[in-house]
């Protein structure tokens, strides 16, 4: 078996100015026009949540849905993940595929109103912390602890401490690109890491090493997106119906031992660089909505509220929201329901079901 590539869809944040530059300049990041239009683009990077985009753009599935509803949709692959979601809040794509703390933390802080038209996935296992030598949390005081650094996996590990009463300041961070941290997990000075698969599974294999600590532990903290302009949706309706649509079909298809479900993740399995079972192994990690009603259920949770109240507060605390937010309310969130956090007077990220319920209806 192929290994499989690299995923870049924790690369989030690594680069903090990059993203408070973002924040900054909200005044200055153009609004997609927010118009009648028939021809829309929308961007994604390699991750097992966002790849069927590709599938879908080369099944033909994302065309029979915008021929229904008289548009065009381009899925553009973009190899950074950061620069996707840059080249969304500069206005230049319609759509991008963001975990939920990216989604927060680079457009929405940056002042683009925001709507999670999709709401795929949570991280379930597939993001992780591994000891050498020690499976005990209480052990980490005192130590380093590998990372991509204001990532996902920085989240994690904030996460993992607060089981055990530890913080941040009872051990010390050492940034560590994600090509470099299974390199570095088998020298004899780094006995701690956190990763996502399928580098945490090839860190978790090496002699001694214990998993300890996963986004199983905290379901729905870590979310997969695919995200909209809301202004842009607003004015065209139908792109929230087609993107919904072809979704929805591929994961209907995708969930079943069909012909036509392995068909597609065999494909997925190889254009993520390794084959069907790879593939549907970075499948297991994930908690999948197969189905849209599954996926408004969850995000109309309180579940889903709090997660999203934790990585806000995290947000916040390490500087993501901008230099000019006083407190993590500085955001506001609005999900199903009426129910928001933060500032209501500048919601810019929006959990909307709209579409999702529409596909769950059959209504699409």
């Amino acid at each position: 078996m192929q290994k499989p590539l690299t995923f870049t869809r924790r690369l989030s944040t690594v680069l903090k100015g990059t993203v408070l530059a973002i924040a900054a300049s909200a005044i200055m990041v153009p609004s997609v026009s927010a118009q009648e239009r028939d021809s829309f683009k929308i961007a994604w990077s390699i991750y097992a949540g966002w790849i069927p985009w590709k599938y879908i753009d080369e099944s033909g599935i994302m065309k029979k849905w915008a021929d229904k509803y008289g548009i065009e949709v381009e899925i553009v692959q973009i190899n950074d993940y950061i620069e996707s979601i840059n080249q969304y809040t500069a206005g230049e794509f319609d759509g991008v595929v963001a975990t939920s703390m990216d989604a927060l933390s680079i457009p929405s802080a940056g002042g683009v109103d925001t709507t999670a038209l999709i709401v795929g996935d949570y991280s379930n296992g597939n993001d992780g912390l591994v000891m050498k030598g020690s499976s005990d949390l209480m052990s980490l005081k005192g130590q380093q602890v590998n990372l991509v650094e204001l990532s996902v996996s920085h989240y994690l590990l904030a996460r993992a401490l607060d089981t055990v009463g530890l913080s941040e300041r009872d051990v010390t961070v050492v940034n560590t690109g994600d090509a470099d941290i299974v390199a570095a997990f088998n020298t004899p000075g780094v006995s701690n890491v956190v990763t996502w698969n399928p580098l945490l599974d090839d860190v978790a294999a090496v002699p001694g090493a214990n998993r300890v600590f996963d986004s199983s532990q905290i379901p729905g903290h870590i979310k997969d997106l695919t995200i909209v302009n809301t202004e842009t949706l607003a004015a065209n309706p139908n792109l929230g119906k087609a993107l919904v649509g072809a979704w929805f079909e591929l994961m209907a298809e995708m969930a079943t031992d069909s012909e036509a479900g392995q068909e597609a993740r065999a494909f997925l399995g190889e254009a993520s660089g390794t084959d069907q079972a790879g593939y549907e192994a970075q499948l297991a990690g994930m908690k999948m909505f197969w189905e849209a009603a599954d996926a408004v259920s969850f995000i109309s949770s309180e579940e889903a509220v709090e997660a999203m109240d934790s990585v806000r507060q995290f947000s916040f605390e390490k500087g993501l929201l901008g230099d000019g937010a006083a407190s993590a309310d500085f955001v506001g969130i609005s999900f199903p329901g009426g129910t928001t956090l933060g500032d209501t007077s500048n919601i810019r990220l929006r959990f909307d079901t709209t579409y999702m319920q529409m596909a769950a209806d059959d209504a699409l």
